[in-house]
């Protein structure tokens, strides 16, 4: 175990031009000395099939866990679709949770944020709250982020520009890297 906490960022937008998937980056501007942010994109992975299970992992997928595996957290970016969060995310997670018994997500301290042109992404939230608890990963409870009218909290090269967003995301990676410490154990919270 090293005394860097590495954080894998993953965004449930596809869109070039991403809100959520800027949020990930002013955070990798923002993490706690001792913290690392990896972002990785989830444009290549193919749904979540048992059929294409069943014939191996696609190259995708594999790529995927293995970041996974190598964090000690995850942060997930949550953009609302419908009232719910975005099923790219989703058939991340259904790819990671799986095969039956060897999810990588089991025990994975998670932080979830989200932005939306409109109130937030609340439920979005909410929704994949029950989904972590699914798959046994723990959320960090507090605090909460929910960036609404996100479109004039970023300047035009989608750079975070709101001060107070950016000052309860910076307090939530602290929070994470806390939590994240904690769930390691004693030996993890020595070495910070």
């Amino acid at each position: 175990m090293s005394n860097r906490i590495r954080i894998l960022g993953l965004s449930g937008s596809l869109r070039r031009g991403s809100l959520n998937t800027a949020l990930l980056r002013a955070a990798g501007e923002m993490l706690p000395a001792g913290a690392v942010l990896d972002i990785h994109p989830l444009n290549d992975l193919p749904f979540f099939d048992e059929d294409v299970e069943a014939d191996g992992i696609p190259a995708a997928v594999a790529a995927l866990k293995a970041k996974i595996v190598a964090a000690d957290a995850l942060l997930l970016a949550v953009p609302e679709y419908n009232g719910s969060f975005a099923p790219a995310l989703k058939n991340a997670l259904d790819w990671a949770s799986r095969p039956h018994g060897e999810s990588v997500l089991e025990g994975k301290p998670v932080a979830l944020f989200g932005a939306s042109p409109g109130l937030g992404t609340v439920r979005a939230q909410m929704h994949l709250r029950e989904v972590a608890i699914g798959t046994g990963m723990h959320v960090l409870n507090r605090p909460e982020v929910f960036v609404g009218q996100a479109g004039g909290k970023f300047d035009e090269t989608l750079r975070l520009a709101d001060e107070p967003t950016r000052a309860i995301i910076g307090r939530m990676l602290d929070g994470l890297v806390v939590w994240t410490r904690r769930i390691q154990g004693p030996a993890a919270e020595r070495v910070a």
